[in-house]
């Protein structure tokens, strides 16, 4: 009974300070079963886009694109699957970190996985964008230099740069903190800190904000330059068509990352960088970090409605709603009165010649003839 009372008391008194519950009926609990079974299934139907185009490209930049791709939406489908096994967990545990978790392993490696899969879709996109300007601007050199076991390396690459910015207050001796609404762990961010809680949540942000930074400037540079070549050449080339279909891709990713993860990002430079006297909002903290997990469910949902197919019936819907009341109908209007001209008065000697295309036919001559 003594016990029972003890833990009540304390977890109201954890409701007042931090505003949190208890109760195993938080509607936090329905948001989160929501978003990882969205996420799992966008992911998922992603994957097997991805997967089944791959066998089917006889482009070399286009199969690194969609290897990067696929390396893409696996993490996003880990990323879900593990963090939202978690939070799961931790509901159901009614957040009580010193009976399931007394010396903090499961919290620091909540915390570890927080920051890794975070980061990884936004090293990842900027390798995306590396290397799409790299093969537009200098198509003979990647053609030589990015082969698919070089893409493969780059990805590893990402993983492992991501991993060591998440494994680094471990190393360092600075655990993962749990959070005011006991739900989820991060970097320190309460008082008393030192320069090293300060600097590594400065790490993670400076990093995340550079990877979207170099990714705006090299999606800038390939739209130019594709514009360019565009304006240059009048006849449609197919790796143009690939190239398009890839940046317009690109640049959804990019949009989604920056409205997903920049606020966060910022938020924490600027939660890191205030003094003492300063107050913290730290359920500004937990809304933003929701926020950027919206990321991980919409990225894959760019190359399930970015497909060529898709934007090739866009474009025919959108071209026949727009266009067809412009000078292509005038002209064929054109023809047709001509047409029904010629078979009124020449019905009986010859059969009219079909107008071949729009805008153009070529009548008998004693036709043209009679109508002078």
């Amino acid at each position: 009974m003594s016990t029972n009372g003890s833990s009540e008391s304390r977890c109201r008194a954890e409701v007042r300070a931090t505003n949190s519950t208890c109760s195993p009926n938080d509607p936090s609990v329905a948001a989160s079963i929501v978003s990882m079974t969205g996420g799992i299934f966008s992911n998922s139907l992603a994957l097997f886009i991805l997967v089944k185009s791959y066998h089917r490209i006889r482009l070399k930049s286009k199969a690194s694109f969609v290897l990067f791709a696929s390396g893409l939406v696996v993490t996003d489908l880990l990323g879900h699957l593990v963090n939202g096994s978690l939070v799961l967990f931790i509901y159901s545990s009614h957040k009580r970190w010193e009976a399931f978790d007394p010396d903090r392993i499961l919290c620091s490696f909540f915390g570890a996985s927080l920051v890794f899969f975070g980061l990884s879709p936004l090293f990842l996109g900027c390798a995306m964008a590396v290397e799409r300007c790299v093969g537009v601007t200098r198509p003979l050199f990647h053609s030589t230099a990015v082969a698919p076991r070089h893409v493969k390396r780059l990805l590893g690459f990402t993983w492992v740069l991501a991993a060591l910015v998440a494994g680094l207050p471990l190393i360092l001796w600075r655990p993962y903190q749990v959070q005011h609404s006991r739900s989820w762990c991060f970097f320190r961010e309460e008082e008393p800190r030192d320069w090293l809680d300060m600097l590594l949540p400065l790490v993670f942000s400076m990093l995340g904000l550079l990877a979207l930074l170099l990714s705006v400037v090299c999606n800038t540079l390939t739209s130019g330059a594709l514009l360019q070549s565009k304006l240059r050449r009048r006849h449609r080339c197919r790796g143009t068509r690939y190239h398009l279909e890839m940046i317009v891709q690109l640049l959804a990713i990019m949009l989604v990352s920056c409205v997903c993860w920049g606020p966060l990002l910022i938020y924490v430079i600027v939660l890191t960088a205030r003094t003492e006297d300063e107050p913290a909002s730290f359920s500004l903290l937990l809304l933003l970090v929701r926020m950027a997990t919206w990321n991980q469910i919409l990225d894959p949902w760019v190359y399930i409605l970015l497909r060529k197919a898709v934007l090739r019936k866009l474009y025919l819907v959108l071209h026949d709603g727009f266009w067809s009341s412009g000078p292509r109908s005038i002209r064929r209007c054109k023809c047709n009165i001509l047409h029904s001209s010629v078979e009124t008065r020449h019905s009986s000697t010859q059969p009219n010649e079909p107008c071949t295309r729009m805008g153009s036919m070529h009548p008998p001559d004693d036709t043209i003839k009679t109508i002078t």
